[in-house]
């Protein structure tokens, strides 16, 4: 079984209009929003195995909130651009290149392409029309191995709306 969490980062800040779009840090609102998400996780024992973020400060700032509420060391966070508007065929990609000792990872990245990976997965009804900010989506993977997420039955364990814990 191999078990995927769709995190998209936390609520940012337009505060600054001069900063590249990478650079836009997080608000308050969205740190206090990230923890009691994380927070939500770890009461239901999610224990990472590796969390990729996209290189985005906005991103990186969330998934160090995540890997500090779920015990998984910020150090090892590994950055990787194509989660940064690379669509959803990049981080089907990722996944092609984990390694099947890996049982549980987290992506952070950002809409629209969280949305539309996370709807590849979800069946008729379930779609979502976007994932919100801090919003997450589980999908467990009937397969030992990453390459084959594609084929594997799944099941989506929950859906995470933020407003809604």
């Amino acid at each position: 079984m191999k078990t995927l969490y769709l995190v998209r980062h936390a609520k940012s800040s337009w505060e600054d209009l001069t900063i590249e779009d990478y650079e836009r840090p997080l608000i308050s609102k969205g740190i206090q929003r990230a923890k009691k998400v994380a927070e939500h996780l770890r009461g239901k024992g999610v224990k990472p195995d590796l969390i990729i973020s996209s290189h985005a400060v906005r991103a990186y700032e969330t998934a160090r909130i995540f890997a500090g509420k779920l015990g998984f060391p910020e150090k090892e966070i590994l950055i990787d651009e194509d989660l940064y508007f690379s669509g959803a065929e990049a981080m089907e990609n990722i996944m092609y290149g984990l390694d099947d000792k890996l049982k549980s990872v987290i992506l952070v990245g950002h809409n629209p392409d969280m949305t539309r990976f996370a709807n590849i997965f979800l069946r008729e009804g379930e779609k979502i029309d976007y994932l919100p900010t801090s919003g997450v989506v589980s999908v467990l993977f009937h397969t030992k191995e990453w390459q084959k997420i594609m084929l594997a039955k799944r099941e989506i364990p929950f859906i995470i709306i933020p407003k809604t814990l």
